[in-house]
C-alpha cells in the first residue's frame, strides 16, 4: 500500500495539471445591476463540458468582448445605460491566471453609444470599437500593460437606408481587422455598407481605404457582422434585416471587396420574421454558420473550393435568439449563446459533413451576448 502512495499521488497531480492547462472560455452576460457580469468557463476538450469557474462582476452591460491575441488581456463593453446618450465606455483587464479571474486595469470612452463590436490587432497595440446607435467606429491605442488610451481615431459613418422602421441613419455593427493587420473592415446595418479602412496599429490610427472606401450591399439587407476566410482571399458577411449571407473575393494587397454570392439563411417555407446575428467559419475553412434570431437555428453551408457556400442543412440552435458563436481552433466544437434564451449551448461540429450534434444539457446563465476563447 505504501508503494502505491506516491503512484496515486502522481496521478493526482497529473490529472490536476491537465485540467489546469484546459482551455478558457469566457462568456459576457448582457444584463445591468446583480445579473451583469464576465463567465470564465474551463472547457473540456474531449466532452465540450463547460466547468464554472469564476464570474467578474464589477462591469455592466458587457455586450461584447475581445482577448488579446497573447491572451494576457481582455476588454469589455462598460455600459452603466446601454445606447443611452452618454457615451459608453471600453474596460481593460488584465488575465490573471487559469481561475478565470479578471483583474480591471482601466476604461476609456467609445465615443459612442450602443457600443457592440471590439477587435484587438494582431500586435496587441490597437483595439476598435464599433458604437451602434451613434454609428461611428474609433481605434483606442494600447499600453504595453493592456490598459487602454483615449481613442486616436474616430471615423463618422453617414447615410441611411432602404427600409424607414430600421435604417434611418449609420448603425455601425462590427469592425474586423483584415488577417494581414492593414486594414478594417466595418459593417454597417443602418446604410447598407461595408466601410474599409487601413489599419496603421503602430499609431491606433484609421483612414479610409482610397481603393475601395466603402461597398453597398443590397438596399435593406442590413449588414451585421463579417468573417475572413482562414485563406485571407475571401470575405463573409451576414445582414440581419434579410436573413441572407454574401460572399466576397477580398484583395488582400488593395483591400478591396468583389461580390459574388448571396444565399439565405433560412428554410424557403418559412414565412415567420426573423434576423441574423453572427456567423463563423471552421479553422479548415471547409463549413461556416450563420445564426437566425426567430426562427432560432443556425444554417449551416459548405465552403467549396472556389469559396460559393451551398446549404447543407439549417439546425435549431435549442434556445432563443441565438446571438453568437464560437468554433475551437481544432474545429470539433460550436458553442452558442442563446441571449434571450438564458443558455449557452455546445455541438459538435462533423468534420465530414459539417452536422452539428449538441452535447449534454445547455449551461444555463443571464443574456449570453458574447463568447471569446483563451488557449
Amino acid at each position: 500500500m505504501r508503494k502505491l502512495i506516491p503512484l496515486l499521488i502522481a496521478a493526482l497531480l497529473a490529472s490536476v495539471s491537465t485540467r489546469a492547462d484546459e482551455p478558457l472560455v469566457f462568456i459576457s452576460a448582457f444584463a445591468s445591476g446583480e445579473k451583469a457580469g464576465i463567465h470564465a468557463f474551463q472547457f473540456d476538450m474531449k466532452s465540450g463540458a463547460l466547468k464554472p469557474l469564476h464570474r467578474t462582476t464589477e462591469i455592466q452591460n458587457p455586450f461584447f468582448l475581445a482577448v488579446s491575441k497573447d491572451g494576457h488581456f481582455l476588454y469589455a463593453i462598460d455600459a452603466k445605460k446601454f445606447g443611452g446618450k452618454e457615451d459608453e465606455a471600453v474596460a481593460a483587464f488584465a488575465i490573471e491566471d487559469r481561475t478565470g479571474k479578471l483583474r480591471r486595469l482601466n476604461q476609456q470612452s467609445s465615443r459612442g453609444t450602443a457600443s457592440c463590436y471590439l477587435d484587438v490587432d494582431a500586435t496587441g497595440k490597437t483595439l476598435l470599437v464599433a458604437n451602434y446607435s451613434t454609428g461611428s467606429v474609433a481605434a483606442l491605442p494600447v499600453k504595453k500593460d493592456g490598459s487602454l488610451g483615449e481613442a486616436v481615431s474616430f471615423e463618422q459613418h453617414t447615410g441611411s437606408g432602404a427600409d424607414p422602421a430600421r435604417q434611418k441613419g449609420p448603425n455601425a455593427h462590427s469592425i474586423v481587422i483584415s488577417p494581414d493587420n492593414r486594414f478594417a473592415l466595418s459593417a454597417d446595418l443602418g446604410i447598407d455598407q461595408i466601410l474599409i479602412c487601413k489599419l496603421d496599429a503602430a499609431t491606433a490610427k484609421l483612414t479610409p481605404n482610397g481603393a475601395q472606401p466603402s461597398v453597398k450591399m443590397q438596399p435593406g439587407s442590413g449588414p451585421r457582422h463579417l468573417v475572413f476566410h482562414p485563406d485571407g482571399r475571401r470575405v463573409y458577411v451576414i445582414s440581419e434585416l434579410k436573413n441572407i449571407v454574401t460572399f466576397f473575393d477580398y484583395a488582400a494587397d488593395a483591400g478591396t471587396l468583389t461580390e459574388r454570392q448571396t444565399i439565405s439563411t433560412l428554410p424557403s417555407d418559412f414565412t415567420g420574421r426573423s434576423y441574423c446575428a453572427d456567423l463563423k467559419i471552421t479553422p479548415d475553412g471547409n463549413f461556416l454558420y450563420g445564426t437566425n434570431r426567430g426562427h432560432d437555428s443556425i444554417a449551416a453551408y459548405r465552403i467549396g473550393d472556389d469559396g460559393m457556400l451551398t446549404l447543407l442543412g439549417i439546425h435549431p440552435s435549442l434556445g432563443k435568439g441565438p446571438q453568437n458563436l464560437l468554433i475551437t481552433p481544432d474545429g470539433r466544437w460550436l458553442l452558442c449563446a442563446n441571449m434571450p434564451g438564458n443558455s449557452v449551448v455546445v455541438f459538435r461540429i462533423d468534420p465530414k459533413t459539417g452536422g452539428l450534434a449538441s452535447t449534454g444539457d445547455p449551461v444555463a446563465m443571464p443574456m449570453p451576448s458574447c463568447i471569446r476563447w483563451l488557449p
